[in-house]
């Protein structure tokens, strides 16, 4: 295993860490005896093979229904020097309801204090004022920090940049989870803002958020060879130095085998990485058109400042991806869950065209007059039955 300096935090972190929100029994809390027998072995079997391989950062969330409760079975029997410990708790409006969650999930995990708190889900000003407003959820969180109960603070969110950025300016956090991965870099200037303010990086699910990479299209295995487009993926986040770990969201123990062939390879990603880039840059090109790849995004309205709060940045990407790279299976996933996802996933799909004025809100873009035509197309070729969060199913 590689390991790297967490920012402030100085913790020797593994560059993949063991998230913990897919071999979970249920997205909802059940009693102990509920939880079948078979789940919970393969749960332990995933645990116990993170660590002989090296991956000590365990990482999960009150939001992830059973998770915690499961690892408080295996847990304590582990050796806990040895371990990085992380849960999550979304801010609360009363930050005694925060406390109270905090607890819980101690009880649940079974241990005296976890290494990391993240505040789950600065996804917007709200969230963040809850959290740094006084006598907000920040400080309650500093509070259990002086009991000994956590280690070090940070925060997890599915927000834009510009939250991103504004909540690591405050330098009121340790570390940041965050999204970024090859098909979707829109946070390079929250990362940068995070090496300023010396915080750990963590990279949300880049193998499922960053393409469904585990059942990649074939198109997207010939473009990333002789890499497997997971493989790619972890090589290009490592690539880059102020990414300090990447979350595998291990459902099984043979799950961590193909992200720990790219260890080897790291130190050699200046040679490995540029054909393949190369690659997928002229795929884009020849498939969308240099003009679209290199400007689409110019002067593009954000969802707030669309009739219909239509998500155009985003549903233009997922076109992209579909057509470039064949990641239509993913679009649709991603495409779905606008409309249902709240500030999670937030904006609405493109289902009331003809209802809609866009002209104004477009008009500082060069490709205005196309625009409206492709989110139509992007409608046809994505939409399908809403998607509902992971954690509401």
């Amino acid at each position: 295993m590689l390991y790297r300096r967490f920012g402030r935090t100085e913790l020797q972190m593994p560059v993949f860490s063991c998230g913990g929100m897919r071999y979970q029994f249920k997205w909802q809390d059940v009693p102990n005896n509920e939880i079948p027998a078979d789940n919970q072995a393969n749960l332990e079997a995933t645990i116990r093979r993170a660590v002989e391989v090296g991956i000590n950062h365990i990482e999960t969330a009150r939001g992830y229904g059973t998770s915690e409760m499961q690892l408080g079975r295996v847990l304590p029997q582990l050796p806990r020097e040895k371990l990085i410990v992380q849960t999550k708790i979304s801010p609360k409006e009363d930050a005694k309801e925060f406390r109270e969650t905090f607890e819980q999930s101690l009880k649940n995990l079974q241990l005296d204090y976890v290494d990391l708190l993240g505040l789950h889900g600065i996804n917007h000003t709200e969230s963040l004022d809850y959290s740094i407003r006084p006598g907000g959820c920040l400080e309650v969180a500093q509070q259990l920090q002086a009991e000994g109960k956590v280690r070090f603070i940070g925060f997890s969110t599915h927000g834009s940049t510009d939250i991103i950025v504004q909540t690591i300016n405050t330098n009121l956090f340790d570390y940041v989870n965050l999204h970024w991965y090859y098909i979707n870099q829109w946070n390079w200037a929250a990362i940068e803002a995070a090496k300023r303010h010396d915080m750990g990086v963590f990279i949300i699910s880049p193998s499922n958020k960053g393409g469904l990479l585990y059942e990649p299209p074939q198109k997207l295995v010939n473009l990333c060879a002789p890499l497997s487009p997971m493989v790619f993926n972890d090589l290009f986040c490592l690539s880059h130095q102020e990414v300090h770990t990447l979350s595998v969201g291990a459902a099984k123990p043979q799950d961590f085998d193909e992200h720990l062939k790219t260890l080897e390879l790291v130190d050699r990603a200046s040679e490995i990485l540029p054909p393949i880039l190369a690659r997928l840059e002229e795929e884009a090109i020849a498939t969308l058109g240099e003009d679209w790849v290199k400007s689409w995004e110019t002067n593009l309205p954000t969802y707030e400042q669309t009739p219909g709060e239509v998500n155009i940045r985003v549903i233009l990407w997922l076109r992209n991806l579909a057509i470039a790279y064949d990641l239509v299976d993913y679009g649709k996933m991603r495409y779905n869950l606008l409309g249902e996802g709240g500030h999670w996933f937030p904006g609405n799909k493109a289902d009331r065209l003809e209802e809609l004025n866009l002209q104004q809100c477009l008009a500082r873009n060069p490709h205005a007059d196309k625009i409206p035509q492709f989110l139509e197309q992007a409608h046809q070729m994505l939409a399908g039955e809403a998607v509902k969060r992971l954690s509401k199913t």
